[in-house]
């Protein structure tokens, strides 16, 4: 279900060819070889027709999460996807790393996933810290580490919207 100017916009967003993306991992015990939810994005990315122009593995520390944002932000992502280190464990830094940089936030994101994930793990969705936003003309979305919560976050929010969000910070 779709507004007229909604789709109206995604009909011109999707002219646009295909979005450049960043993958970013943060995670302290994850290597490239077990990194089972970049696999995931590449091979979804690919198949919807997009492009994974980055890719990143980071320890769950504020500084590296600011430093790969500052650094993808300057290059040709319009689109960094995060994931981990969104939860209320003294490890998960991701969430407040992200949020002071944002400079315009995308609360319907977060309350979207949460609702959703609410379906398959119950109240605990409400431990998670995912967030979306806007900076430096990119969007960036973060979502929980687990394969569940990424599979989730791809694709009942970010496939169906990615075109749009992408078009929208730019034109």
């Amino acid at each position: 279900m779709t507004s007229g100017s909604s789709a109206a916009h995604k009909a011109i967003a999707a002219r646009q060819g295909p979005v450049p993306i960043a993958i970013v991992t943060v995670s302290d015990s994850r290597t490239p070889e077990t990194d089972d939810n970049a696999a995931y994005l590449r091979e979804q990315i690919a198949a919807a027709g997009h492009r994974v122009v980055a890719y990143r593995l980071i320890k769950d520390e504020a500084d590296q999460v600011t430093t790969v944002l500052d650094e993808l932000a300057a290059g040709e992502a319009r689109v960094i996807l995060f994931n981990g280190g969104t939860g209320i464990a003294p490890r998960d830094r991701t969430y407040d790393a992200l949020s002071r940089k944002l400079e315009k936030t995308l609360p319907g994101f977060g309350e979207l996933f949460r609702m959703l994930s609410y379906e398959q793990v119950g109240a605990a969705a409400m431990l998670s810290r995912a967030t979306a936003g806007v900076y430096q003309n990119k969007v960036i979305i973060s979502t929980p580490g687990s394969p569940a919560a990424v599979r989730l976050a791809w694709e009942k929010l970010i496939a169906p919207e990615l075109h749009h969000l992408a078009w929208e910070v730019v034109r």
